[in-house]
């Protein structure tokens, strides 16, 4: 299946039949999932959540839709999404095997991105048709992330023979499938941390570090900053980059170091991370001269031992 067709134009013989969904795990991906799924004419049967911030999200997402034990949301499900944290669910997965929850035919996916399909081998010996769906974004919990959905990109990793099937329902959940092999998950699920998780620690530490230099509006005042990097960066890749590092500007990062150790310690260590690593990236790329990076990298090399 060609992963850019949208829903419409996904053949009758490639959809999936109408499903009943069921969720394990409402935090904040599975009642996304499943409100896409309904969209898309599937019909949410059941939703198992433990906390009082699970059930309330369930009740805004899925109204109508019951919350009951794991087991009973398997027992009402053709289609069981798994939306429980990475390191909770080989034994999630084992202990449904176990109890006999997991029926012959019923399609079991989970979401985590460091994950494959191995993880769903106890599921598979029980029966089941095994599919690893992660989408690749960051979720709030609210009716938003239904429309956030619509493009984006979902790391896909399924049996070959269920390949069009998973990613039919990707697609109609507005997503568009991206193969991932088995053995590249982690490589996969640690890249998008990066770019995700570590950009919110940045921004966040740089709006407290404009907030100390004075800055009444931080977010005002990035916004428009880190937005043209951000769409420069992925037009453009490294040759996007900019700056004292990508400059070889050595006495300008000298001075960032300093008024960062008088005023922000705890930020040094994170700078000077990453500075290094711009600087190998600008230098591999012919954005930084040689003669100007000696210079920049003992800088670094003394900020990091000061």
């Amino acid at each position: 299946m060609n992963a850019h067709l949208s829903p419409e134009h996904v053949s009758p013989q490639d959809r999936p039949a109408r499903l009943t969904v069921g969720v394990v795990g409402a935090g904040r991906v599975g009642p996304a999932l499943a409100a896409s799924l309904q969209l898309a004419g599937h019909r949410p049967v059941a939703v198992s959540g433990v906390s009082d911030a699970s059930r309330r999200r369930a009740a805004a997402m899925l109204p109508d839709v019951p919350v009951v034990p794991p087991a009973e949301v398997l027992a009402r499900a053709e289609l069981v999404l798994l939306t429980v944290p990475d390191d909770a669910l080989p034994g999630l997965v084992a202990g449904l095997a176990e109890t006999g929850a997991i029926r012959p035919g019923q399609i079991v996916v989970h979401t985590s991105g460091r994950h494959g399909t191995a993880v769903l081998d106890p599921a598979r010996r029980a029966g089941a048709l095994p599919l690893a769906l992660h989408p690749a974004m960051t979720f709030t919990g609210t009716q938003v992330d239904v429309q956030r959905l619509a493009g984006c990109s979902f790391g896909v990793t399924a049996p070959e023979e269920l390949r069009l099937a998973a990613e039919a329902l990707v697609i109609e959940m507005g997503g568009e499938p991206e193969w991932i092999e088995e053995a590249a998950r982690p490589l996969y699920h640690a890249a998008l941390a990066m770019g995700s998780n570590h950009l919110v620690t940045l921004v966040a530490q740089s709006m407290e570090l404009l907030g100390t230099a004075g800055v009444a509006h931080p977010a005002r005042m990035l916004g428009p900053l880190l937005g043209a990097a951000l769409d420069n960066a992925l037009r453009s890749g490294d040759a996007a980059l900019t700056g004292p590092v990508a400059r070889g500007d050595a006495g300008t990062v000298a001075a960032h170091v300093a008024e960062l150790r008088a005023h922000a310690p705890q930020a040094v260590a994170g700078y000077l991370a990453m500075a290094r690593t711009t600087a190998d990236r600008a230098l591999a790329h012919g954005l930084l001269k040689p003669e100007l990076a000696e210079d920049l990298l003992g800088v670094l090399a003394d900020g990091g031992n000061q």
